[in-house]
């Protein structure tokens, strides 16, 4: 599946669940065409008091929008995930105002871990891990090849496989945050 469908360039994030624990991680470029403006963005945050951790590609005020969207779906909620997701792209999808938006986002609780569009997809990958952006599909090639050939725990490897993304993606760089829930 390509997740870059929509054109957005500028990023990767990467979600990696392993024994028990969930990390994901984001790059900190903020990328114009072809000029980086921006090295050090936090493109990943916890949210719904530290029980969820989200991250987005796309334009940056497009993906704010979104989080407060999706932080007033789980409130109405209570924290649950999955409702939440369905909600946020069921609104997403009608809404023509929200059609617009150009992000995509990634959302994890210890249970889940879901890719949410404007399509209107809700996607839990099979293998745990699930990369968006530019980047997106390096850092998940590298984080499959990690879970399947070595011990190394959830933030190891997500942290590995975005440098190999940012050694490859013009539009993703090594100043990486990683939010953890275990």
């Amino acid at each position: 599946m390509n997740r870059n469908n929509t054109g957005l360039h500028g990023t990767t994030i990467l979600a990696v669940r392993r024994g028990g624990h969930v990390a994901v991680a984001g790059d900190g470029q903020v990328t114009i065409k072809d000029t980086i403006m921006k090295h050090h963005a936090k493109k990943v945050r916890k949210i719904y008091k530290d029980k969820i951790v989200v991250g987005f590609a796309g334009a940056t005020a497009d993906a704010l929008n979104l989080y407060e969207r999706f932080e007033g779906k789980l409130e109405q909620f209570n924290g649950n995930l999955t409702r939440s997701a369905v909600e946020l792209a069921k609104d997403w999808r009608t809404d023509k105002y929200l059609r617009r938006l150009e992000a995509i986002l990634v959302a994890v609780d210890a249970d889940h871990l879901f890719l949410i569009s404007g399509n209107g997809d809700v996607i839990e990958p099979d293998e745990g891990v699930l990369g968006i952006g530019s980047g997106g599909a390096y850092a998940q090639a590298a984080a499959i090849a990690l879970i399947s050939y070595t011990d190394l725990d959830a933030r190891t490897i997500a942290d590995a496989a975005m440098k190999i993304a940012a050694g490859l993606c013009i539009y993703t760089n090594e100043d990486i945050t990683i939010e953890e829930l275990k």
